[in-house]
């Protein structure tokens, strides 16, 4: 596979290197041979990595309270970008829109149309970035599929245009991420070191996720322009962060900078696993824990049944993790804990299937349902988005 990239200049390039070497906090960031978020590896006594010697697990017993529906009536809601401000960006994977929700009032506002985007399967327009200069350069960024690829593009958003022509051109960051019918992953996240980060899953061909040269069944990593993230682990031409996933839909750090990733099992185990550069989380070889040299096994897993897990977001020292089939909200505590995490689950098909997680900060998180999918059940108000406070 042949993945093409816009062409820089020297001076760009330049350009992004000193961004990033600006942009490392206490030289835990990318460059100057210091390591990127999520490095940590797992030992034996803790699977979750080394965190805080200080820090103090959250209570052993959790807890979720929906304070309201945020917004109605959405089509295929699949990514959520919370706006300065207060207010939401949704993307709809079907009509390949984008719409804003008035976080106070619940007000309904198209921004526009993403030109492009070829619905079908599970594929269509998927995740949703703010950039991490979005107050300056108001660019946001998408994950959607084409008639001959998935691809990453980020656009102009201003809000002081009509209705439904807010968003600039496409801006194509990365091209060549292979499309399916299934298994598109589509999440995307900027990370603590400013990169950004790419969930995709290997459409069903599984002899993808083990292909380093392929951008299947990876998660990946690069700059705000779209250029290999300094620091990679398979060199300066790679965007491959992690290999060996099926379907990656879930992205968070911790306050360690650890990244955990969800990720969509066969018949067996879905998987949270937490992410260290350059390491084989094993698909298609091995489903969930393994126990195998050369291989990263999960933090905690479940039946699909149970989960087929979409996004994540980390809030009170525990990873949330959204289920599709399971229909319920996961709480995985992680910080300060020992051995592995015990799940606690939430909402149990209270609203049907749930995609979205998104943390507002604090114990605040954005929840939405993803019941106009194809795959469950809608009621009366379908889709939406919930204001969720846990503990």
């Amino acid at each position: 596979m042949i993945v093409q990239r816009r062409a820089v200049t020297a001076v760009l390039t330049a350009a992004a290197l000193l961004f990033v070497a600006g942009c490392s906090s206490g030289g835990d960031g990318p460059g100057g041979g210091s390591s990127a978020p999520g490095t940590s590896k797992p030992g034996s006594a803790d699977p979750t990595g080394s965190a805080s010697a200080s820090a103090t697990p959250p209570p052993a017993k959790g807890s979720v309270d929906v304070v309201r529906t945020v917004g109605e009536g959405l089509n295929s809601p699949w990514g959520l970008a919370p706006l300065p401000g207060g207010d939401l960006l949704v993307s709809s994977r079907d009509t390949g829109t984008i719409t804003r929700i008035d976080a106070k009032n619940g007000k309904k506002t198209e921004a526009g149309k993403v030109p492009g985007v070829a619905a079908a399967g599970e594929g269509g327009l998927l995740g949703l970035a703010l950039s991490p200069s979005f107050a300056s350069d108001h660019m946001v960024y998408a994950y959607f599929t084409t008639e001959s690829d998935n691809r990453i593009a980020r656009m102009l958003y201003d809000e002081k245009k009509p209705t439904g022509q807010q968003l600039g051109a496409p801006n194509t960051v990365l091209r060549g991420i292979p499309k399916g019918a299934i298994h598109n992953g589509g999440r995307i996240a900027f990370g603590p070191d400013k990169m950004l980060y790419a969930g995709t899953g290997e459409t069903g061909d599984t002899g993808l996720a083990q292909d380093k040269e392929s951008l299947g069944g990876k998660i990946l990593r690069m700059t705000p322009d779209g250029e290999p993230a300094p620091g990679n682990p398979f060199g300066a031409t790679s965007y491959v962060y992690s290999y060996g996933h099926r379907n990656v839909e879930g992205l968070a750090w911790d306050e360690d900078k650890r990244l955990w990733a969800s990720e969509f099992g066969q018949d067996k185990w879905d998987e949270l696993n937490q992410i260290v550069p350059g390491d084989n989380y094993g698909w298609p070889t091995y489903e969930g824990t393994a126990n195998k040299p050369g291989y990263h096994d999960p933090v905690v897993e479940w039946h699909p049944s149970e989960a087929s897990p979409a996004g994540i977001a980390y809030a009170e020292g525990s990873i949330w993790m959204a289920a599709l089939r399971g229909q319920r909200l996961w709480r995985i505590p992680v910080r300060g804990v020992e051995g592995k995490p015990k799940p606690e689950a939430f909402l149990d098909a209270k609203y049907g299937r749930l995609r979205t997680v998104v943390s507002e900060g604090g114990d605040k998180l954005w929840l939405t349902t993803s019941n106009t999918d194809g795959r469950g059940t809608p009621k009366a108000g379908d889709d939406r988005v919930l204001e969720v406070r846990v503990s």
